[in-house]
């Protein structure tokens, strides 16, 4: 990312202003490369930002860039991306960031050694602890529009049985840009039909509107949903941008892919692209992918993994094994 892109996310795209404690900043829902303070600010931009954002959503809608993050983003405190497993980051209940398992270890070390308070790392309230108080944040947060809140309710809801009220709120918080919102709706209500009617065509969706902002299992339901309608070309498309952001199951799917086809070659007992020729109706040549490629696709899957890796992060697994152990 660029200086002048950088700036942008750190300001309102239209009136400047920049983002704090009391004003959150949401991104453009098109291209995700600016964000704004509200939607007057957004209605305002809108003439002369129109352009760049169609072409930007273009790009991001079949992956021409196989290297953007994923949806979680970065840290807000150590500034790298953030691991797609849960299991690996906490949510903090008081200011409603996820703070790695890294950065929490981190803190916990610097508060037991100074003999300090318990307090969040990033916004430094003392944690909140009964459901009531949390709950009661939760609300303030979601009419002040924060999303992670709303989707939070949303799910306290679903687990208490209310799914038209948690459908609310996933709905309200995706209408705001929230990408998890987006694949929950696919998934839990569209696709698995909890509290509304299956609707195919808005699972589909809801899932290119979390892909787009780099939900990585998003983006390997819509190459499930491709092979489906024996799509190849853009099955294996969205396989590789999945991979490249780190999803196992892409990467998977497309070293299962490439084995088959290898397989194929081989059974014919001719050359690869003559094998090609007449295996085509059930391996279309448009969805072929070199060893050059798949290649690429690893170093990417690497450089994914790679990148959400700190000595904090893995001081923060060790030390949680061994408190299991």
């Amino acid at each position: 990312m660029s200086c002048e892109e950088a700036d942008k996310m750190l300001c309102c795209a239209s009136c400047g202003v920049k983002e704090d404690n009391d004003i959150t900043l949401k991104k453009c829902n098109g291209c995700y490369l600016v964000k704004y303070c509200g939607v007057k600010c957004q209605r305002e931009h809108r003439p002369q930002h129109k352009k760049e954002c169609k072409k930007r959503a273009a790009e991001l809608s079949y992956g021409t860039n196989y290297y953007l993050s994923n949806h979680l983003g970065d840290g807000p405190i150590c500034y790298l991306p953030l691991p797609v497993p849960t299991a690996k980051s906490t949510l903090k209940h008081c200011c409603c960031k996820v703070i790695c398992n890294g950065c929490e270890y981190a803190n916990q070390m610097r508060e037991l050694e100074g003999r300090l308070q318990r307090t969040c790392p990033f916004c430094r309230q003392t944690p909140l602890i009964s459901y009531e108080e949390i709950e009661k944040n939760y609300v303030t947060r979601a009419e002040a529009n924060d999303t992670r809140a709303m989707t939070q309710l949303g799910g306290r809801c679903m687990l208490e049985g209310g799914d038209c009220a948690a459908f609310e709120y996933y709905t309200k918080a995706a209408g705001l840009g929230d990408i998890i919102a987006h694949h929950t709706l696919a998934t839990i209500f569209y696709r698995g039909g909890q509290g509304v009617e299956k609707d195919k065509k808005k699972e589909v969706y809801r899932l290119e509107q979390a892909a787009i902002g780099g939900h990585p299992s998003a983006r390997h339901d819509l190459g499930r949903h491709e092979f489906k309608r024996f799509r190849t070309d853009r099955e294996v498309k969205h396989y590789m941008i999945a991979a490249t952001l780190g999803n196992d199951d892409s990467l998977d799917a497309l070293k299962l892919i490439y084995r088959q086809r290898q397989m194929v070659a081989a059974t014919v007992g001719v050359g690869y692209d003559h094998s090609v020729e007449l295996m085509k109706e059930h391996f279309p040549p448009s969805g072929f992918f070199s060893e050059d490629e798949l290649s690429e696709v690893l170093r990417g899957h690497q450089a994914a993994v790679d990148a959400t890796k700190s000595a904090q992060r893995d001081e923060a697994a060790e030390a949680k094994l061994t408190e299991q152990n």
